[in-house]
């Protein structure tokens, strides 16, 4: 008897205990926390009363204090008391507020590097030099990879999904960049620079680098591509697709759009394919020792038909490019370049549908892609004769572009 008699008091203060605090406690435990607060820090002069000649000013900027402290905790107080879904609306809004911040300082980090490389000659690639003048701005950047003998591929993405003339100029202006990407020859102003030379002259949507071109330069060709984009046009994000590529412009962007206040973010098909060990094979890797013993998988990183990086990402290959390792294929180059940083991986399976039917059943039911090919090819097979019925099936219509991008930024 006496056992129970003892145990009795305790349970009613465990009871006592697991009462919600009273309105009034609340603000008292706010006060107090508030002037231990400031009496650690060194602030109680603020609270001192204010020198002669001087009380109007003082006695304002006291009660504007107590008055923030004041609605503070009867915030803290109504959140405590509201319904949840208020409390999950303001965890919500700061941690939306937390990923702008965070992506404002890695923005701001990289711009500084980006500066301190220029001016000690660090970035390594020869890129338009404009002193003085900040980038024109930009939503996103998109590179189509081309080459010497793809002009008929060049031009079946013009009369598909590639603006011409003063429709190009109106879609920059909306934010929306696109360019042919190519290098020079081995022996510059030859004739397949020539080519290039006037076909730029007609169309206007090359985008030229300091860069020999060749199948097997395709990591340095990626490398410097993202180096001059961000010293060209200042973007939130930089795209790099092939020229055997369906895209839906509008799609890409509005996707896009929904990473815009992320930092170092990294968008693609991602994949872990096999290191291929056996010489003459198609994709093989010399370095695959490398990667471990025979037979092991790629880390993830995005298939190379088209892939997306934010602005921070772009800035640190160019910083970096002099001493960022290629291997064989440039996808995996550009996964390594980024698998050691804090990155976000985003595994978007919208950027690589495949041909039709698959893009056209999926617009049908409403879920457009931003992407398509075959696999099979690593690209659109026979992409010249293809693209346009392609377009036609998969194609999301004019004024895509204005209209999702318009609505993915009011989001």
């Amino acid at each position: 008897m006496m056992a129970l008699t003892e145990r009795q008091p305790q349970s009613e203060k465990k009871a006592a205990r697991a009462r919600p605090m009273s309105a009034k406690a609340v603000v008292v435990l706010c006060a107090t926390s508030f002037f231990v607060g400031l009496l650690l820090s060194g602030r109680m002069t603020l609270l001192m009363p204010p020198p002669s000649g001087s009380v109007g000013a003082a006695s304002s900027g006291h009660g504007s204090r107590l008055s923030l402290f004041s609605d503070d905790c009867e915030h803290r107080h109504k959140l405590d008391e509201g319904n949840p879904n208020d409390i999950m609306n303001e965890v919500s809004r700061t941690h939306q507020a937390i990923q702008s911040l965070d992506k404002s300082v890695s923005s701001l980090e990289m711009e500084l590097a980006v500066e301190r490389a220029k001016q000690n000659g660090g970035l390594g690639a020869a890129v338009p030099s404009k002193r003085g003048r900040r980038p024109p701005r930009a939503f996103v950047v998109i590179g189509i990879n081309t080459a010497f003998s793809s002009k008929k591929r060049r031009d079946s993405l013009r009369d598909t999904w590639v603006p011409r003339g003063e429709r190009l100029r109106r879609l920059e202006e909306k934010g929306v960049v696109v360019r042919f990407v190519i290098g020079h020859s081995a022996t510059p102003g030859g004739a397949l620079d020539r080519a290039i030379d006037v076909e730029d002259a007609e169309t206007r949507d090359f985008m030229r680098l300091d860069h020999v071109e060749g199948y097997h330069e395709l990591s340095s060709k990626t490398r410097t591509y993202f180096t001059a984009a961000v010293a060209t046009w200042d973007a939130d994000f930089y795209v790099k697709v092939d020229d055997d590529v369906h895209v839906n412009l509008g799609m890409l962007t509005s996707r896009l759009a929904r990473y815009r206040t992320r930092p170092r973010v990294y968008v693609g098909c991602m994949k872990s394919g096999p290191v291929l060990s056996q010489k003459g094979v198609k994709y093989h890797e010399p370095e695959y020792w490398k990667f471990g013993d025979e037979g092991n998988r790629y880390f993830r990183h995005a298939t190379g038909q088209i892939y997306a990086i934010s602005k921070d990402l772009a800035s640190y290959i160019s910083i970096n490019q002099p001493i960022l390792h290629r291997f064989a294929n440039e996808d995996v180059s550009l996964g390594a370049w980024l698998i050691g940083l804090e990155v976000e991986h985003v595994d978007d399976r919208s950027l690589c549908c495949a041909t039709p039917p698959d893009c056209e059943w999926k617009k049908q039911a409403g879920n457009v892609c931003a992407a398509s090919f075959d696999w099979s090819c690593s690209g659109i097979c026979k992409s010249v004769d293809r693209m346009r019925a392609i377009h036609s099936a998969c194609g999301e219509g004019d004024g895509a572009v204005s209209n999702n991008f318009a609505a993915a930024a009011a989001a």
